[in-house]
């Protein structure tokens, strides 16, 4: 049986992993990247998964540059949902969470939706993402619009 100091280190550690996925979010609303790249380790990295490639990028230096790219192009409001948080270790955790995706441009339509997979490190005493590997699912206009008559 756990202690409670371990019990109590257990829960403050999944609420500040908890924490990571919905500041990562607030720094996408308003437009912090520097932030936003602080939250992932020193060596962190980014995957993107698409139907036919995967782009990686690594590294705080090139995270800010992918993100100065991307959010320059375009306004995405995220939402995350359903947060499942994995402790490995008193350093080491992994995790899903989905994410809602809106154009702040075009009136908060709906653009896409995806998940999360997760690997975080904790470093001294602050947790970072370790990695981040985004998995886009955007539905075909056909099943929308299939799925609403239904």
């Amino acid at each position: 049986m756990k202690s409670t100091d371990e019990l109590v280190t257990e829960l403050a550690d999944r609420e500040a992993i908890r924490d990571l996925p919905v500041r990562y979010c607030d720094c996408v609303w308003q437009n912090d990247l520097k932030t936003m790249v602080e939250l992932f380790a020193e060596d962190g990295f980014f995957v993107v998964k698409g139907r036919e490639r995967e782009a990686v990028t690594k590294g705080r230096a090139e995270l800010l540059k992918m993100y100065q790219g991307a959010l320059s192009e375009m306004t995405p409001r995220p939402y995350i949902h359903n947060h499942v948080v994995n402790l490995q270790s008193k350093t080491k955790a992994n995790g899903r969470c989905y994410v809602e995706l809106r154009s702040a441009s075009k009136n908060m339509e709906w653009i896409g939706t995806g998940f999360y997979d997760d690997d975080y490190v904790k470093v001294g005493d602050k947790w970072h993402f370790a990695s981040r590997r985004f998995t886009s699912i955007r539905l075909p206009e056909r099943a929308v619009a299939a799925s609403t008559k239904s």
